[in-house]
């Protein structure tokens, strides 16, 4: 068969599979165009899944009457501009569009029409393409001053076979739904309505630009749980900005679908975003939970290419190592000026597990009163009959109940000496260079954040008042977290003790991973794992971080060679380490079932307020919930 070129149709037809996969693809490009045009109000409209009908309305500049015949052009657009050489530079792209291919493509799959009225001009112009074929501009009724809308009927009709693939219209919708939801959240200052099938989705009002307005944003799109437990990160690192907010360790989901990047104001899916965050909240989450995070990067063009896929979902970096370090760095320097704060979900967790009784006759002992009497408790006079007490004079099952602390004041500093911190808990508005617990007027315990120990229950729940309501906390868990805060400190300022191998041990691995694990033989020498490069596709292990005992080392480089591969960075490493770690900590703390005096209590409660990340246990559970006075008496119906 000879070699011939293909009609025009045909090519436009090829390329629309690549640039319109989906309904939600369609979308996309529409309302970028939209944000490109400067638009702060953006209307969508969808019915049967996008696939019967679109409609974007933008109050952008608009589109002249002699520029509608090229907007439906293949590479032709008003985003890039020659110099005075003529050359067009791809490097800097600052627009969310750029390759001219969306309104043509969109064109010759479907029925496409485009109604326009430009800036300071009286008449508005339409033009209408059908699979492909270009009907002249016509005059045209439009609503607003200036701005755009653009009109798809019949997605797919010019491709029957791409028909059959399409998933139903509800899960299409879903899809156009989320596309909005991220481009709003890129575009806090631009408002947004969305109807699907005649029914309203979203009203997103524009809000102020900035990290008030984005936040206000996040929570409507989010809900206000992610606004109340959420972390404002805001860091700067050669010329790369990283903001946005990211949600504490408790506040975690069961799947990564709330973790959102954006790059120069452009919604994208990268890989390094979940390397990033697995490896920020690495000491904090199992493997199983997964943080919430809406994270923008803002670059020099120059630094990373968007022009990577037609669909530009996806960018590159000119230094990802750089990028991935921002955001790990910032997003512990955040958790750690979190301190022990724990999510407010944990509360309302808490609450919603209570049951509210109408009465009480079904709980009572034996020798309890009528249920005619027991209505007003009119008449009853007392219990029919007393327990009796046992030899040594104690009641049956009062030695079950644990440690009882009422009225517990101010103690001396060396009551504290139970559970030794490196940090010094300093009472509420104390200078730092004043000695723990001195201060000009003497501080209550109940004034402290976790407040002053009154119970233990259980051997196992510390029960303590605070002055606007009350806290437990999970003794276990919340010395497991101190502990193990106290190993990474140690860890941190030296370097981690190895085990030489008796026997130097070859790994053998692809040519590419082999480089790239002796590559980072510097960083993981500073983890305790000693490689070097051995021949074309294959490293040597000489020695391991003693904390792992008899570990798998052929299994460990394999697992570090793929996560240099997909993230950049040796996670198993590191989370083996954190693992075992752990397992110490949770060893060598204070268990469960043991009574501890009030000194004890108090003397974890203060090292928990001392100690960053304290909060949550190792593995992302909470160590304390906290109720504020309210919270109780809406439980017991006085609010």
């Amino acid at each position: 068969m000879p070699i011939r070129r293909l009609p025009p149709e045909t090519v436009n037809r090829i390329a629309a599979g690549e640039v319109v996969e989906r309904p939600a693809s369609a979308v996309k490009e529409l309302v970028e165009n939209a944000l490109d045009a400067g638009a702060k109000r953006v209307e969508i409209q969808a019915d049967g899944g996008g696939l019967a009908r679109i409609l974007i309305a933008d109050d952008g500049k608009g589109i002249p009457r002699d520029e509608l015949p090229l907007a439906i052009e293949r590479h032709a657009t008003s985003k890039l501009e020659e110099d005075d050489a003529g050359d067009v530079d791809l490097l800097r792209i600052s627009t969310l569009g750029f390759r001219g291919e969306a309104l043509p493509s969109i064109g010759s799959v479907a029925r496409l029409t485009i109604s326009s009225r430009a800036r300071d001009v009286a008449e508005a112009f339409a033009v209408t393409v059908e699979g492909g074929d270009q009907r002249p501009v016509a005059p045209a009724a439009f609503p607003g001053p200036h701005g755009a809308r653009v009109e798809v009927r019949d997605l797919f009709y010019a491709t029957p076979a791409r028909l059959k693939f399409m998933k139903s219209e509800r899960a299409e919708a879903m899809a156009i739904s989320e596309e909005i939801r991220r481009q709003a959240m890129a575009h806090e200052d631009v408002a947004f309505t969305l109807d699907l099938d005649g029914k309203s989705v979203l009203r997103l009002p524009a809000e102020q630009a900035g990290d008030l307005g984005r936040l206000k944003r996040l929570a409507a799109l989010l809900g206000r749980d992610f606004e109340a437990n959420a972390l404002l990160i805001d860091q700067s690192r050669d010329g790369v900005r990283l903001s946005g907010y990211a949600g504490l360790p408790t506040y975690s989901r069961g799947n990564a679908a709330h973790q959102y990047l954006f790059v120069n104001g452009r919604p994208v899916r990268d890989r390094l975003l979940q390397g990033a965050l697995r490896g920020a909240y690495a000491d904090f989450l199992a493997r199983d939970r997964h943080p919430a995070a809406a994270l923008f990067i803002d670059i020099d063009p120059l630094m990373v290419d968007v022009n990577v896929h037609p669909a530009k979902a996806e960018v590159r970096f000119r230094d990802p190592a750089l990028v991935r370090g921002l955001i790990v760095g910032a997003l512990r320097h955040a958790l750690a000026a979190a301190g022990h704060r724990a999510s407010t979900t944990v509360a309302a967790d808490v609450l919603s597990g209570f049951t509210a009784h109408s009465g009480v006759q079904s709980h009572l002992p034996s020798g309890s009163p009528s249920s005619e009497t027991a209505r007003g408790f009119s008449g009853w006079t007392g219990w029919t009959s007393a327990p009796a007490a046992t030899s040594t004079g104690v009641l049956p099952g009062l030695n079950e109940r644990s440690v009882r602390v009422e009225g517990f004041e101010d103690p001396s500093p060396s009551a504290y000496s139970a559970f030794p911190s490196p940090h010094s808990p300093l009472p509420p508005h104390s200078s730092p260079d004043a000695p723990p617990f001195a201060s000009a007027a003497p501080v209550e315990l109940i004034d402290y954040p976790l407040g002053a120990a009154r119970a233990q229950l259980h051997g196992t729940y510390i029960v303590a008042q605070t002055r606007d309501g009350l806290v437990v906390v999970d003794q276990h868990a919340a010395h497991e977290r101190l502990v193990y805060e106290r190993m990474k400190e140690q860890m941190a300022g030296g370097a981690v003790t190895r085990q030489a191998l008796l026997t130097p041990e070859v790994v053998e691995l692809d040519p590419s991973e082999a480089d790239r694990v002796a590559s980072r033989a510097a960083e993981l020498a500073e983890l305790g794992l000693i490689v070097e490069a051995f021949g074309g596709g294959a490293v040597l292990v000489r020695e391991t971080p003693a904390l792992l005992g008899d570990t798998d080392v052929q299994g460990l480089i394999r697992d570090i060679a793929d996560d240099l591969a997909e993230h950049g960075a040796a996670l198993s490493l590191k989370e083996r380490m954190a693992e075992v770690c752990g397992t110490m900590a949770c060893h060598g703390s204070v268990r469960a079932g043991r009574v501890l005096s009030a000194p004890e209590m108090n003397a974890l409660l203060r090292q928990m307020e001392a100690t960053p990340h304290s909060g949550q246990c190792n593995h992302g559970r909470p160590t304390y919930v906290e109720l504020k006075l309210h919270d109780l008496e809406r439980l017991f119906g006085r609010r």
